[in-house]
């Protein structure tokens, strides 16, 4: 009844154990087309054992130490985001570059249908990852479900509008990531905001999240799905800025204490998913090669390490 005194323990496992999935899912992106598939699982091995599970106890746990201190995280902004965006950075680091970013190679979406099709069912399963965090079909959950609603939607339109003052054109990929952005943005506020501050964070976390992207096409960084721009950054935005909207509690209602707690509860996620996510990048290098050889990364990993192409 700590837990979730609204529904069944079972299913209130069940939900926690979307987060912990989803969490080193997300760190793939940043790794992708360079590494050996038996590494990356041991790595999800490790992760999900050493990293992830010490996050969420003191995030979300009744006695975890961030949550007694009074830490907001409605939904994965610091265990989910946050975490996988500094643990993706440290990997695109300790990998290096792949063959084709060290050549020059253009970078372009494989498949824009397949894009707006996995951003479409992303964002309609953002709802349950949300509104569900409320544990229960209250007022909190429909709260939850429209500020996610209205942060993604002006995340896309901030991000489109950013790709027009660039001097490019408004694209699908980029409203897909913009809305995205949003999501990851809302999420440690969903239920504790209002829809007019929700579109402040969606907006805020498009524009911080696309300038990081600019920032790591300039500096080489090979994050290849931007997983640190869009999640971390994002994570972070919505962290600080739940501080500051918070209903009753942020700081625009005269409360800094909650953003001082928010700043300390960052820099130590970010430091524990960093270095450690670094220290298990080194320990998973030393068992089995974390990198797939040169012929291999050539050949691609469909057909590499899966012995399939498409």
């Amino acid at each position: 009844a700590a837990f979730a005194a609204t529904i069944p323990f079972a299913l209130f496992c069940l939900f926690q154990l979307k987060f912990a999935v989803i969490t080193p899912a997300l760190i793939t992106g940043a790794l992708a087309e360079r590494v050996r598939f038996s590494s990356y699982l041991l790595f999800v091995v490790l992760f999900s054992v050493l990293i992830y599970p010490p996050l969420a106890h003191w995030t979300w746990h009744p006695s975890g130490f961030l949550r007694t201190w009074g830490v907001l995280d409605f939904a994965g902004g610091t265990v989910v985001h946050t975490a996988a965006g500094f643990s993706a950075l440290a990997g695109a680091i300790f990998l290096g570059k792949r063959r084709s970013a060290l050549r020059g190679d253009p970078h372009e979406p494989a498949n824009i249908p397949s894009i707006l099709t996995g951003t479409g069912m992303l964002w309609f399963g953002w709802f349950g990852f949300n509104g569900g965090s409320a544990l229960a079909a209250n007022g909190i959950a429909v709260q939850a479900f429209m500020t996610t609603q209205c942060a993604s939607a002006a995340a896309l339109l901030t991000w489109m509008l950013l790709e027009v003052l660039r001097g490019g054109k408004p694209t699908a990929t980029g409203a897909c990531i913009g809305a995205v952005v949003g999501l990851v943005g809302i999420t440690p506020a969903a239920g504790y905001v209002s829809v007019l501050a929700s579109v402040v964070i969606g907006s805020a976390s498009a524009l911080a999240s696309h300038l990081c992207v600019v920032w790591r096409v300039k500096s080489g960084l090979d994050d290849t799905l931007d997983v640190f721009p869009c999640h971390g950054v994002g994570g972070i935005v919505g962290m600080l800025l739940t501080a500051v909207f918070a209903q009753d509690q942020g700081l625009i209602y005269g409360h800094a204490e909650l953003l001082e707690k928010h700043i300390v509860a960052l820099v130590l996620v970010s430091a524990y998913s960093f270095f450690g996510s670094w220290l298990l990048y080194w320990v998973v290098n030393r068992v089995i090669p974390f990198r797939v050889s040169s012929d291999e990364e050539h050949a691609g990993l469909d057909k590499s390490q899966h012995g399939e192409s498409l």
